[in-house]
C-alpha cells in the first residue's frame, strides 16, 4: 500500500487519538499524560522512543537502507482556555483546552508513525518523530535542541492545522511563513514629588510617555518599508495618585517581523531609544528583551519536496498560496540547525461545523484534516529520504 492508502486506513485511529487528547489537555511543559500515551502508542508499534525535555518524546524509525535523517515535528501542549463547545469529546479539564490544534498534530504524527513503520523497508535512512512540549510558551523547541535531538538531522518538517483554510488545502510555499516574536520590558526610574511642584521631581510617567511615542519612529524611520515590522506597547503602568509625581513607570510590549536582520536589530534599537529618552528627562531606563521565537522561513528545496508530497497525496489543486501570518512558532529554532519547511494544513469546513479561529473557546476542526496531515508527514519523509 502507498502513503495515501495507508493514511485512509489509519484515519479513524488518528481521529480517536485526537479526541482522546482533546478531552485531556495539559499545559505547556506539563504534558505528562499526553507524553505517556504517545510513548505507549509508539511502543505498541515497536518503535524505539525516549522522553526528552521533560515531557517531550522522540521516536526513531530506521529504514532498510542507510541514508539521511529527517525529523517530523508535532507540538502537544494545550491553552489556558475554557472550552465552550458542547461535543462528546469536550475538554474534561476546567480552564484548559486544545484550542489551537495541537491535539490534531500529535494524533496526525502518530498516524504517520504507523504509515512509516509499515513502509520502513522502503526507506533509505532514518525518521525522527518529535513530539514537542511547550510550544505555546516558546520553551519546548529550545529545550529539545539543548538535549541534542537535532544531532544528525539533515532536514525537518512540521505542520499546523489551519482553521483559516479549507480542509484538503495545504500551504507550504518557500520564504517567510510566520513572524518572530519578542517581548520587551522597560523600567523607568525618576524621582517622585508633589503634583503641584513638578520641578522638584523627575516625572517617570512623562518619561514613559515619551518612550512610547519615540518607539513608534523605529518602524517608520529605521526599518525599511519593504520589511514588515511591528513594535507595540501593550502595558504602561505609572502613578499612584492624582496629585503625586510618579517616580516609576513600567512598559511592556512585543515585536514582530519576518526578517532575521530586522529581528536581530530590535533589542539594540529599543534599548537605545528608551535609555536616551530617559536620560534627556534626567531619568534612567532599564530594558529587558527576550526573544520568544525567530521568524519561520521555509527553505526553498524543502518547500519543493513538501509541495511534491501534497500533489502525490491530494493532487495539484490542493496546493494554495496563503499570506504569511504574524503569529509566531518555535518550530523556527529547529530550522537554525537544519533546513526545514512548515505547512499549514486546512481544517475549515463550514458545511460540517461553525467556523471559529484558533485560540477561541469554540475552536474545532473538520477531522478529515487528520488524514491529510498524517499522509503529508509520511509522504514528506519518504520523498526526502528516497530522493
Amino acid at each position: 500500500m502507498n502513503v495515501k492508502e495507508l493514511a485512509k486506513k489509519y484515519k479513524q485511529y488518528a481521529i480517536d487519538l485526537r479526541r482522546e487528547f482533546h478531552m485531556n489537555p495539559e499545559p505547556s511543559m506539563k504534558e505528562i499524560r499526553t507524553s505517556d500515551r504517545i510513548i505507549e502508542e509508539l511502543k505498541n508499534m515497536k518503535i524505539d522512543c525516549k522522553r526528552v525535555a521533560g515531557t517531550g518524546v522522540v521516536g526513531i524509525i530506521k529504514g532498510n537502507c542507510k541514508g539521511r535523517t529527517v525529523a517530523l515535528r508535532a507540538d502537544i501542549d494545550a491553552l489556558e482556555v475554557t472550552e465552550a463547545n458542547e461535543i462528546d469529546y469536550k475538554s474534561k479539564v476546567d480552564g484548559l483546552m486544545h484550542a489551537c490544534g495541537h491535539d490534531a498534530h500529535a494524533a496526525g504524527l502518530l498516524a504517520a508513525a504507523k504509515i512509516l513503520n509499515d513502509m520502513k523497508d522502503e526507506l533509505n535512512g532514518t525518521v525522527k518523530l518529535f513530539f514537542q512540549p511547550g510550544e505555546e510558551t516558546a520553551k519546548g523547541a529550545k529545550k529539545m535542541i539543548e538535549e541534542g535531538v537535532m544531532e544528525g538531522v539533515d532536514g525537518i518538517f512540521g505542520i499546523h492545522i489551519w482553521n483559516d483554510t479549507d480542509v484538503g488545502k495545504v500551504s507550504v510555499e518557500a520564504g517567510p511563513r510566520m513572524a518572530s516574536a519578542g517581548i520587551y520590558k522597560i523600567n523607568v526610574a525618576g524621582r517622585g514629588g508633589h503634583g503641584s511642584m513638578p520641578h522638584q521631581g523627575v516625572d517617570a510617567l512623562l518619561v514613559g510617555s515619551a518612550i512610547v511615542m519615540n518607539l513608534q519612529s523605529l518602524v517608520s524611520r529605521e526599518i525599511s518599508p519593504l520589511d514588515p515590522a511591528v513594535i507595540s506597547v501593550g502595558i504602561f503602568n505609572s502613578g499612584t495618585r492624582f496629585n503625586v509625581i510618579a517616580g516609576e513607570a513600567y512598559l511592556e510590549g512585543t515585536t514582530r517581523c519576518f526578517s532575521m536582520e530586522v529581528n536581530d536589530s530590535f533589542e539594540e534599537m529599543i534599548t537605545r531609544v528608551a535609555e536616551n529618552t530617559a536620560e534627556g528627562y534626567r531619568a534612567t531606563a532599564q530594558v529587558d528583551y527576550e526573544q520568544l521565537v525567530i521568524p519561520t522561513i521555509n527553505d526553498p528545496k524543502m518547500s519543493a519536496i513538501a509541495e511534491g508530497a501534497v500533489e502525490k497525496i491530494s493532487g495539484k489543486d490542493a496546493l494554495i498560496t496563503y499570506e504569511k501570518t504574524t503569529g509566531g512558532e518555535d518550530f523556527s529554532f529547529f530550522t537554525q540547525k537544519a533546513p526545514g519547511a512548515f505547512a499549514l494544513v486546512g481544517s475549515k469546513n463550514e458545511r460540517k461545523l461553525q467556523h471559529f479561529p484558533h485560540h477561541h473557546p469554540r475552536f474545532d476542526i473538520d477531522e478529515d484534516a487528520l488524514e491529510t496531515a498524517s499522509a503529508l508527514y509520511a509522504q514528506f519523509a519518504v520523498d526526502f529520504l528516497n530522493k
